[in-house]
């Protein structure tokens, strides 16, 4: 577990992947969340239908766990035609709509009374759109932490080393600063992970990254 300041905005994140619905619960109990925001654009599951959103939903509400929709707002297959260039969702451009600044906002708000921790279907944070995109976007003033496993979190700083490494860029460079070596690696990485729609029937009909 992590620790932040009392006055210091807290996020967590989690990737449900192939977990057992009990060990999934027992991650969150163990890092005291109580609300789970959902940000798959299809909160389904084909694979581990115990996290299709209803029955997700029962789940958490048993285990006195709050949970919410947010795929419209901050998921990462769009509706918006403006979002895509060649029929590749782009972050940059997700991240200027009105529904993905909502989103933002009532995470901030949530995060006010709520311990809350981002859902996706990954894993590793970095191949989600959860950190690169939703996180990127929250991390000059929230305290973000990745939940791996059991006793394991990734500070969003240290997801931000790995990052750099994973596409190739340095911790440090002559010319370059580090929010412009952070900012090179979202891109590469977001290019890397988008969503590429097939047609506008089908944009929302596989699961998430």
């Amino acid at each position: 577990m992590t620790s932040s300041s009392t006055n210091e905005m807290q996020l967590f994140t989690i990737g449900h992947s192939t977990l057992e619905i009990g060990n999934f619960i027992a991650l969150l109990r163990e890092n005291s969340v109580t609300a789970i925001a959902d940000v798959r654009s299809s909160p389904f599951s084909r694979f581990c239908p115990q996290y299709n959103a209803d029955a997700l939903k029962r789940e958490l509400q048993t285990n006195r766990i709050q949970y919410v929709l947010l795929g419209e707002e901050l998921g990462a297959r769009r509706c918006e035609e403006e979002c895509y260039v060649d029929n590749f969702a782009k972050y940059e451009l997700i991240a200027r709509t009105e529904a993905f600044a909502r989103g933002i906002q009532r995470l901030r708000i949530g995060m006010l009374t709520h311990r809350i921790a981002l859902l996706c279907a990954e894993r590793d944070p970095l191949t989600c759109h959860r950190t690169i995109l939703v996180c990127r976007h929250l991390r000059n003033d929230v305290a973000i932490n990745h939940i791996v496993g059991p006793g394991v979190c990734e500070s969003h700083e240290q997801a931000e080393l790995r990052l750099l490494k994973l596409v190739g860029l340095p911790e440090q460079d002559l010319f370059l600063s580090e929010d412009e070596l952070l900012n090179d690696a979202y891109k590469r990485q977001g290019d890397l992970i988008a969503f590429k729609r097939t047609s506008l029937a089908s944009a929302n009909s596989v699961e998430e990254n």
